[in-house]
């Protein structure tokens, strides 16, 4: 049997070729590293956190498919998923997704025990966030706060301690994930009210676009605020204009709900996490 032809549905199942989800989750993680390591983070957290940040996110894109693989048949986005159509078994799946839990817990094991301790919140998130679908119109909330987590991890990881201003970070994310995780469930809106999944774009209706840029202003502020608790200089307050044009740009992406639009805009998103981080290396290199 042809090795790639066995592969790819596995590669499938974590987007590989789809890295925007590891992008976003590996953002705000090397905000919180850099910043916990003012400007110099060990070099193993990053390559540990790098690292996580991939398998965390596959095992989560699994998990997920496992959850909705009975209702993936009924979306035009997931019809062809390897659980609905059959290339991968449900036991499979659940192999391949312990799988890669496992090995992100073995990276770490190679930090401190508070990380570990918190390494387990994670998990859970990480576990319960497809099935919140079904029951709340808020499952973007538990999903930021998974995408959220590695924050903390990354500030016990680096410096041993869990300072309040890492929470900062954490608040700024979860609003963050929120935001564009809802301009992401405003793509599948429709076919989401046939199967009866739950999300913020079906809770929100007319009002989602209103809502969205009052999440974009409350970032903005957060991020504003990270700038000031943490002695950013002028060349972070810069990227956080960026970010402030980019989140115009995606306002008008959204402005007549199409799905195509919708989808570039959270695609968008990438390059606000990566002018964020720009931003902070900034900082550090000028050492305004």
């Amino acid at each position: 049997m042809n090795s790639s032809l066995t592969l790819k549905p596995y590669l499938e199942l974590i987007r590989f070729d789809r890295p925007i989800g590891t992008l976003l989750l590996l953002w705000p993680t090397y905000w919180a590293l850099w910043l916990a390591g003012n400007g110099n983070p060990d070099p193993g957290m990053v390559l540990i956190f790098g690292l996580g940040a991939f398998l965390t996110r596959s095992a989560g894109c699994v998990i997920n498919d496992y959850a909705d693989r009975h209702l993936d048949g009924s979306v035009a986005r997931t019809q062809q998923r390897p659980l609905v159509s059959g290339l991968v078994s449900e036991k499979q799946a659940l192999l391949f997704a312990l799988t890669l839990a496992a090995l992100a817990f073995i990276l770490v094991l190679l930090t401190n025990l508070t990380t570990i301790l918190l390494s387990f919140g994670a998990l859970a998130l990480a576990v319960i966030y497809p099935f919140c679908k079904r029951v709340t119109h808020l499952p973007q909330v538990v999903l930021g706060m998974a995408f959220s987590w590695g924050i903390p991890m990354a500030f016990t990881a680096q410096t041993g301690k869990l300072p309040p201003e890492a929470w900062l970070i954490f608040v700024i994310n979860l609003l963050w994930t929120i935001m564009y995780d809802t301009i992401y469930a405003m793509v599948d809106r429709d076919d989401d009210i046939k199967v009866g999944i739950k999300s913020t774009a079906i809770l929100l209706g007319r009002w989602d676009r209103t809502v969205i840029a009052l999440l974009q202003i409350s970032v903005l502020a957060g991020l504003l605020a990270m700038g000031s608790v943490f002695g950013l200089g002028i060349w972070y307050t810069a990227t956080v204009v960026i970010g402030a044009g980019l989140f115009s740009y995606q306002q008008w992406l959204i402005r007549k709900r199409e799905r195509a639009s919708c989808f570039a805009a959270f695609l968008n998103n990438n390059w606000v996490g990566a002018a964020v981080f720009i931003g902070i290396i900034l900082h550090y290199v000028l050492i305004e």
